[in-house]
This record gives structure tokens, sequence and C-alpha cells, in this order.
């Protein structure tokens, strides 16, 4: 039986650039939840245990998965669905408000052999956008889908449809009513690397508290906020999406990578810490490359995220979870 071990903390590049790097050896995955004003002072314990469990859950059942050989784009849409079925995450169930007090989803995923990919935006009765996602991909000639277009193809492909309300929880309808004050962005991702050694990428949102009605972020545009390539990496953003739009940011990020021969880590920091402060873009991104190198990058007060795979050349399998910012934070908090 493999090893399983809990890093509590990686070293951080600079304060207020946080950035966490691992290498991998196999199959690997990494997932976040949302970034932004996540501080340590408007979370108790007991709710930060709840996040922490919630991570765990997804990346073991995952990895699972990824251990036993599956089918990279079935456990990329597998751990959205989880994500998407958990109260704690600004997708699907628990969703943020439109200005006009409805749940507006997205989601995205793409493969990164073959750089085919699926989107869906606007979605108001859709349980799960990602497998809708994954439909558009496989089932259509398109890449997107939006809004009752999508819907009406979901009914003829038996997804389950639920009423709007079914994403609104007391949380949301509670921030709803402070909107104005707190303009909290959130998402969830998932990317990785299959026993094949291909790259996948995903990412499901409800978008923006108080978002305009019909407002598009950057999680259904391919290269925005999703993008996988073999020849680059796979990655999943998180954070304001319209700078993350102007800038391409997941396409550049593979981008970089290939035409300038920066690193993944490189890459990543470059943009996130340069062009996105520069712009006061506010989010991050999670990331793999074909030889195992992954990133956690945001410039954030926090990300909700994690990672577990085999360390390089090592057999033991890392579990790792973070939410804030300050690489203190697991002492203090008693994990």
């Amino acid at each position: 039986m493999r090893l399983l071990f809990l890093l509590l903390a990686f070293p951080f590049i600079a304060v207020g650039q946080n950035h966490q790097q691992f290498q991998f050896d196999g199959p690997a995955i990494l997932i976040h939840g949302g970034a932004g004003g996540i501080e340590r002072k408007y979370y108790t314990d007991e709710q930060i245990a709840a996040y922490d469990s919630s991570l765990r859950v997804v990346l073991q059942s995952g990895y699972a998965l990824l251990d036993e050989g599956a089918n990279g784009m079935d456990v990329v849409v597998h751990c959205l669905t989880l994500l998407e079925n958990d109260p704690h995450f600004n997708a699907g169930k628990g969703a943020v408000f439109n200005d006009q007090g409805e749940v507006e989803l997205d989601a995205s995923v793409m493969n990164g052999a073959t750089k085919m990919a699926g989107a869906v935006a606007g979605l108001k009765h859709i349980k799960n956008p990602a497998k809708l996602a994954r439909a558009v991909m496989e089932e259509t000639s398109h890449v997107m889908l939006i809004g009752e277009g999508a819907e009406d193809f979901a009914k003829s492909r038996s997804h389950e449809f639920v009423e709007n309300n079914y994403f609104l929880t007391p949380k949301r309808e509670s921030q709803y009513q402070r909107w104005k004050e707190m303009k909290k962005n959130g998402t969830v991702g998932v990317v990785l690397k299959d026993a094949h050694g291909d790259l996948y990428a995903g990412t499901s949102t409800g978008g923006m508290m108080g978002k305009k009605y019909g407002r598009v972020g950057d999680v259904p545009i391919i290269g925005a906020g999703t993008y996988a390539d073999n020849k680059g990496a796979a990655v999943s953003c998180t954070g304001h999406g319209e700078y993350f739009i102007r800038e391409n940011v997941a396409f550049q990020i593979n981008a970089r990578m290939q035409y300038e021969g920066l690193t993944l880590e490189e890459s990543a920091s470059r943009i996130i810490f340069g062009i996105l402060n520069s712009e006061a873009g506010n989010g991050g991104l999670i990331a793999i490359d074909a030889q195992g190198n992954a990133t956690m990058t945001f410039n954030s007060k926090g990300m909700f995220r994690g990672a577990m795979g085999k360390r390089k050349n090592s057999q033991k399998v890392m579990l790792h979870t973070d939410i804030f910012g300050d690489p203190t934070w697991p002492e203090n908090c008693g994990f």
C-alpha cells in the first residue's frame, strides 16, 4: 500500500504573491474552489474544516479513479460534479445570484490530447453544467451552447433538470442582500494528468455575485478560463473573469511555454503577478504540464485549492490542501 501523507506548507515566492509548485510522477490531479478575498478572519474553525474536508473528498475520489486508469475526461467531469453538488462552492448548488436574484451557470471542459472542447453558459435549470459541457464537446460539432438553446439540447440527452431555486442557499441569499459591498468571486476547477500522460481541464461557475443578467465570464470561453494542450499545460482559472478574458490567460500560459520556452512556473508567475497585477485583475489558476510539473498560483488573499499525486522520485502519494495565502495558517488552524 502506498504511503499517504499530508504536506502542510510550501514556500511562497514573495509577500502577496502566492505560488505553490509540485512535481509529480504518473497520474496527478489539482482542484480549486475559487479565489478572492478569502482571509482567515472571515472563517470559523468549523467552516475551515468543512471546506478542507470537501477538497479532500474530491481529490481522493478523483485520484483513486486516475490510479485505476480511468479516462481523464471521466475524472474531470466526476470531480466537477462533486464540486457542483457541494453548497460550499460557487458552482451548481450554492452558486451566487445575478442582479435579478437568479442563478446562471457556466462550465467548460477540454481534452489536451485532441484539443476538443465543450462549453455551456447562462444555464438556469441544469443540475450539473459540467456534464452538459462534455456532451456539447462529444455529441455536437460545436464548442459552446448558451441559455435556452443549451437547455433544449440537454432535454434530448436526459440531463437532470431542477428548478432555479434548487441552486439557492441561505448563505447566498444573505450575500445577495449586501452584494454591492462584497463583490465576491468564485469558481471550481480541475486539471489533471492521467495514466496515459494526457492532460485535461475543466471549470464550472455561478459567476460573480450581482452580475448583470446575461453576463458571461471567462469560464466557458476556451482559452480564457479553461485550456488544455499536451504540448503545454492543462489550466483552470478563477477570479475576476473580465480580466482573464481580455488577457486570454489560460491560453497565454500555454503560448508562453511553447513559443517563449518558459517553464509552467515562469509562465504562471509572469501572467498572474505581472500582467494581471498591473491591471488590478484579481484571481488565480491551477495548472499541470505533461512532465508532471504543477502549480497553484494566485494574487488574491486566498484560493480554495488542493493537489494529489505521487511525488517525483518517490513512491509516496502527496495529498495537499490549502485555503489562505498566509503560509503559516495550517499551524494556526491546527490541521
